[in-house]
C-alpha cells in the first residue's frame, strides 16, 4: 500500500496527495465523437420515504435515509458535460459528497472531470488511482477527489486523515466508495453509472454507418446513469438537475 498521507485544509498547497496524471487518453475518458440527441437528463422519478434518523452513523449503501431517485441518459460525451454543467451551477455542491458507482471503463473519471471544469479548474486533472485522494483548489471552492480502488487498510483512514478531511467544508467526489464502506460518511447524491449494451445489427440490415473501426472504438458508448438524493442536499441538487 502507498505511503500515508495526511489532511490539510488548503490542498492545492500540498503536493504530497499528487497522482498520475489524466487526460483524454485515460481509459476511463473516452472522448466522445458521437452525435447524439439533445441531453435527457431524467427518464423517470421515483420518490422514497425520507429519514433522517442515525444520517451520521450510516455507511455506504445503506438502506437509510434516502430520497428521491431518477435515472438519466448519456448518450454522448456532450451529455456527461451537460449534466456535470447542471449539477456545478447548483450552490449545494460547494459542500457535498457524491459518490460515484460502476464498473472500470464506466466513465466515473470522465464525469469527475467534466464536473471540475465545470466549477472552474483548469489544466489537467490528476487521478487519484494510487495517491487515493486528489486535493483541488477551485474558484471559492475546496474539492477533494478520492479513488479507493486501492483502499484495503482501515487503519489508514486516520492515519490519512480521511476523517477530517470529510468533515471540512467542500466538494468530495468518490469513487470506489463500497471499498471504504464503515469508514466514510454517508454521501449526499450516488450515482450508478453503467454502458449500454450495444445493439448487434442484423445481417440483413448492415449498419449505415461509413464510420471506421478506429472511429467507432473512440466513441463513448452511451450511459445509463441512476442518481439517488440522501438528505437535504441531495435533494437540493437533484432538483436542480431538472
Amino acid at each position: 500500500m502507498h505511503a500515508a498521507v495526511k489532511a490539510c485544509r488548503q490542498p492545492g498547497r500540498e503536493s504530497r496527495f499528487g497522482g498520475g496524471q489524466v487526460d483524454s487518453g485515460d481509459p476511463d475518458l473516452g472522448q466522445s465523437e458521437r452525435a447524439g440527441p439533445a441531453p435527457q437528463f431524467f427518464d423517470q422519478q421515483r420518490t422514497i420515504d425520507l429519514s433522517t434518523s442515525g444520517h451520521h452513523q450510516a455507511i455506504v449503501g445503506s438502506a437509510s435515509d434516502t430520497g428521491p431517485a431518477r435515472t438519466a441518459s448519456w448518450h454522448d460525451e456532450a451529455d456527461t458535460a451537460a449534466f456535470a454543467a447542471r449539477l456545478a451551477a447548483c450552490p449545494a455542491v460547494r459542500n457535498a459528497c457524491i459518490a460515484l458507482h460502476g464498473d472500470l471503463g464506466a466513465g466515473k473519471t470522465s464525469f469527475v472531470r467534466h464536473l471540475l471544469r465545470a466549477l472552474g479548474a483548469t489544466g489537467r486533472i490528476k487521478s487519484p488511482t494510487y495517491a487515493v485522494v486528489e486535493p483541488h483548489e477551485l474558484p471559492g471552492l475546496a474539492a477533494w477527489h478520492f479513488d479507493f480502488y486501492r483502499f484495503d487498510d482501515a487503519r489508514e483512514w486516520e492515519d490519512a486523515g480521511f476523517r477530517e478531511l470529510f468533515a471540512s467544508p467542500g466538494l468530495k467526489l468518490v469513487e470506489w466508495p463500497e471499498k471504504a464502506a464503515g469508514q466514510m460518511p454517508p454521501p449526499d447524491l450516488e450515482l450508478w453509472i453503467s454502458i449500454d449494451e450495444p445493439v448487434s445489427a442484423s445481417p440483413a440490415h448492415p449498419p449505415t454507418s461509413t464510420a471506421t473501426d478506429d472511429e467507432a472504438a473512440g466513441a463513448q458508448a452511451p450511459r445509463t446513469v441512476r442518481v439517488q438524493a440522501r438528505g437535504a442536499t441531495g435533494r437540493a441538487l437533484l432538483e436542480a438537475m431538472g
